[in-house]
């Protein structure tokens, strides 16, 4: 599935650790290298395959964990064929089961909404690390397990803009969530992306 659809297919849908069950409420999809269908040099498998950036060339269905800033664990699963880099970061949810756990695990967090708003806080709250990387999501005995809504969600309940802190594409209308989710988080654009074109 190409990342644009993966990333709409995933809002709405629920991720589980254990007791803890997150719905996805905010995405942003990714591409890959320039050799394949969806070139994005803001991914991490833009310049290619890497030991870090490995599992996002497929098979589709699997945590692709990395951190980020040296400080946030980031949450993403794979969509793209075997072989073709692609990938769905999960930014915003809401927690619909184990909320004492979750309020444990992100003290800092002033109301329900915030628990996951975020994508450091989504992995926080979900107790995803490092050693989660490479977690098959639909395996029937994963601890990590992705359990998608069905039917999936109608256009008119989802929202698009640009993709928040990026660089490279940061104008790729690549970010979707859901429009009257509280827990959606705030857009900012990266400083060090070009100036948005004001005649555009």
């Amino acid at each position: 599935m190409d990342p644009v659809s993966a990333a709409r297919r995933l809002l709405g849908s629920t991720l589980w650790s254990g007791q803890v069950g997150v719905r996805i409420v905010e995405v942003e999809a990714y591409g890959g290298d320039p050799a394949g269908p969806w070139p994005d040099p803001a991914a991490h498998s833009g310049r290619g395959r890497t030991p870090r950036s490995s599992v996002m060339f497929g098979p589709p269905g699997v945590l692709y964990v990395y951190f980020s800033y040296g400080m946030h664990t980031c949450v993403n699963v794979t969509c793209g064929p075997d072989g073709t880099a692609s990938g769905v970061l999960l930014r915003a949810g809401e927690v619909v089961a184990g909320h004492d756990t979750a309020r444990a695990r992100r003290p800092a967090a002033r109301t329900d909404a915030d628990l996951a708003r975020g994508p450091g806080n989504f992995g926080s709250a979900l107790g995803i690390t490092l050693d989660d990387y490479g977690t098959p999501l639909f395996a029937p005995d994963s601890a990590i397990r992705l359990e998608l809504v069905a039917p999936p969600l109608p256009p008119e309940k989802i929202s698009v803009g640009p993709r928040v802190g990026v660089r490279l594409e940061a104008d790729r209308p690549w970010r979707f969530w859901l429009t009257d989710s509280p827990a959606v988080s705030t857009y900012r654009r990266s400083p060090r992306a070009p100036k948005e074109d004001a005649s555009a």
